[in-house]
């Protein structure tokens, strides 16, 4: 446990200022059509503000489907160096597409955990998985059926089948998935991109959906496991390689394909924090919107060991950013 609660609450907040500059800075160029430029926006804004925080912070994972760049990769040491040592899972867009493409559903998120106790996915870049929230925790199995599963969690939840929402990544690869939800008579919540954004949608009281379920990005999915772990809800995964290149990789990394893990395997301690700012914005995160003189961002801080969820609501002064460097004048 941290032995200082103070520092535990400031991480949390800490952590925040990391994706609101990330978020800030990739927000000037939604709908510039380059993926890269919203990446590189990100990852610059992000870094400098990790140097902010009192850490001493190793990067384990970085998103699946990142633009290739010299910053923020795994291994880099990150933060002022003078604090409690931390394992970051991190992801400057999730969405990145919807970014460039100005549709809505891209944030910026990032994870922690102590050192040694967040799930290191070596070069494992797809992973099946179901996300539950509390109710449901105890009602998901990744081996069983997804009949098994569908009935399950709409009996935890009280729910008729027909009124289970089920969040489902709009690809090719779950053609066949969605077709047999529809045939169970539950409903399908379709989203182009946001592995993460399914997990926050999932656990929020207010959003009406009740489960995800399909194969997604594994480094997104330690990211979205500090949050469901503070939450109480339960997150299954099991490696999933989508070719052969990384089938090899993952193999020579001395995982077991066939393995599920569970929420307290990805995530072995409860001294975790999450947090996740909306770029182009979304159900739950909204838009980065910018005024004359402010910038108005919209977050979401989870603590692990207290299971609170914070909705921040943030005005930045534009001048002042840009003396910080998190906005540039270009």
């Amino acid at each position: 446990m941290l032995e200082d609660p103070v520092a535990d609450k400031n991480i949390a907040l800490d952590l925040v200022r990391v994706t609101e500059a990330a978020a800030l800075s990739a927000s000037r160029y939604i709908g510039c059509g380059d993926c890269a430029l919203v990446d590189k926006s990100a990852v610059d804004a992000m870094r400098v503000a990790f140097q902010n925080m009192h850490i001493k912070g190793s990067i384990l994972l970085e998103k699946s489907e990142r633009v290739a760049l010299p910053m923020l990769y795994k291994g880099e040491k990150v933060g002022f160096g003078d604090g409690y040592d931390f394992d970051i899972a991190l992801s400057p867009v999730d969405g990145i597409n919807n970014v460039a493409n100005g549709e809505p559903n891209g944030i910026s998120a990032v994870a922690m955990a102590p050192k040694g106790k967040m799930f290191d996915s070596g070069h494992s870049l797809y992973c099946e998985k179901i996300v539950v929230g509390p109710k449901a925790a105890s009602s998901i199995d990744l081996n069983a059926p997804l009949e098994d599963n569908i009935y399950g969690v709409a009996h935890a939840l009280d729910k008729d089948v027909t009124h289970l929402n089920v969040f489902v990544l709009n690809r090719e690869r779950h053609v066949s998935l969605i077709k047999r939800i529809h045939a169970l008579g539950a409903r399908v919540i379709l989203r182009s991109d946001g592995d993460i954004t399914g997990t926050i949608l999932t656990l929020d009281p207010r959003s009406e959906v009740d489960m995800l379920i399909g194969i997604g990005g594994t480094p997104e999915s330690v990211i979205s496991a500090c949050l469901v772990k503070g939450c109480g809800g339960e997150l299954m995964m099991r490696m999933c390689p989508q070719s052969d290149e990384e089938k090899e990789a993952v193999v020579r990394d001395g995982f077991n394909l066939k393995e599920i893990l569970g929420i307290n395997d990805i995530i072995k301690s409860d001294e975790c924090f999450f947090a996740a700012t909306g770029i182009s914005g979304g159900d739950i995160l909204k838009p980065v919107h910018f005024y004359k003189d402010y910038a108005l961002t919209s977050s979401l801080s989870s603590r692990g060991r207290t299971g609170t969820r914070r909705y921040i609501e943030t005005w930045h002064d534009n001048s002042k950013l840009s003396k910080m460097q998190i906005l540039s004048k270009d």
